[in-house]
């Protein structure tokens, strides 16, 4: 690593979660033999998952990261829990490097992934929630205080004494999201958290979250396909295409940017009906106020998972960003 980029970790580590700086992550995929030849001398095909990518997060931060299925979410979070080495580049978490100090930055860092689980299938939630004690040496006190806000928090009372393979899927992420917890991290990763969850089970999900990262600081890193949760969640969003962050800013810029249009259709009392496309909520407050006759008012906007369906196609087809 060269000294300018060393600088540039040790001033921003007290301030900042996540520090990726020109990291690439490249895949060797063995290929089909087709002579007998590869049968001695494997073919191989180089994917090139995540290129050349530089983004902090700060401490307390909400930040959502997406985009389309192979852009290079689940690679990101990956190499920030350890569970990768990047091919190129420089990586700090917490002031760590997840491939020098794993254990280490595992006491302070959670990961859940939407389709795993880390319960017991065999076992009440509850006999997982007191091994995880027992193996990470949580106090007594830290676990019970932890123990009670998540069983609370995440409604998982009525389930705690339940066998794991008994679970909903909405309550089998709820208990892994209290499971992750018990060492109070100081940063969350999720993959996919509200995956396949029903109306119910995503509210109670997001509304845990949300507090979990006002009333804690806890820093959070979430992926979903999801826009409208994310939007909900998060303040700030990363979207990633090709390997490469394509964008990098809050939501209302993300729309703008997106052409997600605003409008207000005003109807009168003669029958007829005004469709106004305006992006200054104050503008069109005032432009109405001075119309006549008016006897509803309605708002609708351009869809954001629209905007992105559209954004990651043109993507596909290879148009550039």
């Amino acid at each position: 690593m060269s000294e300018s980029a060393q600088t540039v970790i040790r001033r921003t580590d007290a301030t900042n979660a996540v520090n990726l700086i020109n990291v690439s992550k490249i895949f060797a995929q063995k290929q089909p033999a087709e002579s007998v030849r590869d049968f001695f001398s494997p073919r191989k095909k180089i994917i090139p998952a995540l290129d050349d990518i530089s983004f902090t997060v700060k401490r307390g931060e909400f930040v959502a990261y997406a985009g389309p299925n192979g852009a290079g979410k689940s690679t990101t979070i990956k190499l920030l829990g350890g569970m990768l080495i990047q091919s190129k580049g420089e990586i700090s978490v917490l002031g760590m490097s997840p491939m020098k100090n794993r254990i280490a930055l595992m006491r302070k860092l959670g990961v859940l992934f939407g389709n795993r689980t880390e319960l017991w299938m065999d076992h009440p939630v509850s006999s997982s929630y007191r091994w995880k004690r027992t193996v990470w040496d949580i106090s007594k006190k830290d676990f019970e205080d932890t123990e009670a806000l998540v069983l609370e928090l995440l409604d998982i009372k009525p389930f705690y004494k339940t066998f794991a393979r008994e679970l909903s899927l909405g309550q089998r992420m709820r208990a892994d999201l209290g499971l992750m917890l018990l060492h109070s991290p100081e940063l969350i990763l999720l993959d996919e958290p509200t995956l396949g969850l029903d109306v119910l089970a995503k509210r109670q999900m997001i509304n845990f979250l949300k507090k979990l990262n006002e009333q804690k600081n806890t820093t959070i890193i979430v992926t979903s396909h999801d826009m409208d949760d994310l939007e909900e969640m998060a303040r700030r969003i990363l979207l990633i295409s090709n390997g490469k962050i394509a964008f990098d800013g809050d939501f209302a810029n993300l729309r703008s940017e997106l052409g997600c249009t605003k409008k207000a259709i005003v109807d009168f009392n003669d029958g007829t009906r005004t469709e106004i496309l305006y992006q200054d909520t104050n503008k069109l407050l005032k432009d109405i106020s001075e119309m006549n006759g008016i006897i509803d008012v309605s708002f609708t906007q351009t869809s954001l998972e629209e905007g992105l369906a559209n954004l990651f196609m043109k993507w596909k087809n290879g148009v550039k960003q």
